[in-house]
C-alpha cells in the first residue's frame, strides 16, 4: 500500500481527500501545519506528498524547499487556491512535481496521484537487481548512463542524485538525442502543461540538470540553441 502524506490545514478538505484516497487504497497521514509536515516527511518514508501552499507555521513553498534539502526523490503535488501562472511557477521552481488548483474534482486528484506514483515507480534500487548494460531500459549517451529500472544515474562512473522532475527531464532528453527540443515541447512532456504560462521553469530545471551533469567543462552534454530550445549532444 502506497503511503501518502497530506499537508493541509482546512479540516473539510482533509476529510474529503483522506476519505477518498483511503477508499482508493492508499495509506494516508495528515499534518495540519507546514512545520509538522516537514518533520513527518523527514521521519518517515512516504511515496507521495500532497501539499497545500497556504499553511500555518510554514507556507507550502518553504515546506517543499525544506523537504528537498534531505529528500530529492519523493514526488510533491501542490494544492493551491492561487491558480495564477506566477504561483504555479513558484511551486514548480521550489521543487514541486505537479500542481492542482482548488476547487478540483476528486477524480482529477486521483489521476495526478497515480501519474506521480507511476513516474517515481515506487521502486528503490535495493528492491530489484540492476539490469545488465545491454538491457533495453538502460540509456547511455557519451559517459552518461541511466538505468530506468533502478533510477540510477551515473556519469563517468560517478552516481548523480536527481529529483523526480530532473530525472524525467533527463529521460526526455535521452529519448530524443541530438534533436533540438523547444521549451514548449519540454513543458508539455515533463510537466504536462500544454499551454503558455509565461514561465521560465524549463530554463530553471535545465540549469539544475546541467549543474549536476556537466561537472567537466570540456564535455558538456546539454546545449542551448538560441531562439529554438535545447539539445542533448556531445561537445
Amino acid at each position: 500500500m502506497k503511503k501518502i502524506i497530506l499537508i493541509e490545514d482546512e479540516t473539510s478538505v482533509v476529510s474529503f481527500i483522506k476519505k477518498g484516497l483511503q477508499e482508493s487504497g492508499y495509506e494516508i497521514s495528515v499534518a495540519f501545519d507546514g512545520r509538522t509536515g516537514v518533520q513527518l516527511v523527514q521521519a518517515n518514508d512516504f511515496d507521495l506528498v500532497v501539499l497545500d501552499i497556504m499553511l500555518p507555521e510554514m507556507n507550502g513553498l518553504d515546506v517543499c524547499k525544506e523537504i528537498r534539502k534531505t529528500n530529492q526523490h519523493v514526488p510533491i503535488l501542490f494544492l493551491t487556491a492561487l491558480g495564477t501562472s506566477e504561483n504555479i511557477v513558484l511551486g514548480l521552481e521550489s521543487g514541486g512535481d505537479d500542481y492542482l488548483v482548488k476547487p478540483f474534482k476528486f477524480i482529477e486528484l486521483v489521476a495526478r496521484v497515480k501519474s506521480l506514483l507511476r513516474r517515481s515507480n515506487g521502486v528503490s534500487p535495493q528492491e530489484i537487481a540492476e539490469p545488465e548494460p545491454d538491457n533495453e531500459h538502460v540509456f547511455q549517451f557519451s559517459d552518461l548512463m541511466v538505468n530506468d529500472y533502478t533510477k540510477k544515474v551515473t556519469r563517468a562512473g560517478d552516481e548523480i542524485s536527481l529529483t523526480s522532475t530532473e530525472y524525467k527531464l533527463l529521460l526526455y532528453f535521452l529519448n530524443n538525442p541530438e534533436k533540438v527540443i523547444s521549451r514548449a515541447e519540454i513543458l508539455d512532456a515533463v510537466w504536462g502543461v500544454n499551454y503558455e504560462l509565461g514561465t521560465n521553469v524549463v530554463d530553471v530545471y535545465v540549469n539544475y540538470l546541467r549543474k549536476k551533469l556537466d561537472s567537466h567543462d570540456d564535455n558538456k552534454l546539454i546545449h542551448t540553441v538560441i531562439g529554438m530550445g535545447y539539445v542533448l549532444k556531445k561537445s
